[in-house]
């Protein structure tokens, strides 16, 4: 299930925030530069984070040079959910490097990444990058009413070490 999703985002068509057009809902969620962990948190009364799957690969060529580098990675896949209903699926690249260097980050299990990302001063993040998916090649083994989805995705970085972070949103996130 992960790589064809993983293919499939690593080939979006990732755009500038300021060239898409959102709604204001859509921006306040997509362009929400805190933690949406704790965003989600506030939001409803039983927060919880699904690990769909960890595994280690080579680092796919399409991100040598936005991660500036090679190797492995681990790619983390996980669901988001308010009161048992899946709200953001998530997709990180940690590469070998980064956990190395970062050891909690290779022990998260079901700990969202960002509660870590978040409570480290020195983190920066890059650019945040929209693209819209077909919500049918993301193979999330949950319903999803809407045929089109908002994403986004960035890059951390802690001195040189970076991650990247993709996010998709379910349509019930607009609701919260």
């Amino acid at each position: 299930m992960p790589i064809p999703t993983a293919n499939y985002l690593l080939h979006a068509n990732w755009q500038l925030p300021q060239t898409e057009e959102l709604s204001t809902e859509q921006s306040s969620w997509l362009l929400e530069t805190d933690s949406l962990t704790a965003r989600l948190k506030s939001r409803c009364h039983l927060f919880r984070l699904q690990l769909l799957s960890e595994q280690q690969l080579a680092l796919p060529s399409l991100l040598h040079k936005e991660l500036s580098c090679t190797g492995t990675a681990i790619l983390r896949e996980v669901m988001l959910l308010c009161d048992e209903q899946p709200m953001i699926y998530a997709q990180s690249w940690l590469p070998a490097s980064t956990l190395a260097a970062i050891e909690p980050l290779a022990q998260l299990g079901e700990q969202p990444l960002g509660e870590f990302i978040f409570r480290h001063p020195a983190i920066t993040r890059g650019p945040i990058q929209l693209a819209k998916l077909d919500s049918r090649q993301l193979a999330l083994g949950v319903a999803c009413p809407e045929a089109r989805i908002w994403a986004r995705r960035s890059v951390f970085r802690l001195a040189e070490y970076p991650l990247q972070v993709v996010e998709a949103f379910l349509p019930g996130i607009y609701r919260l």
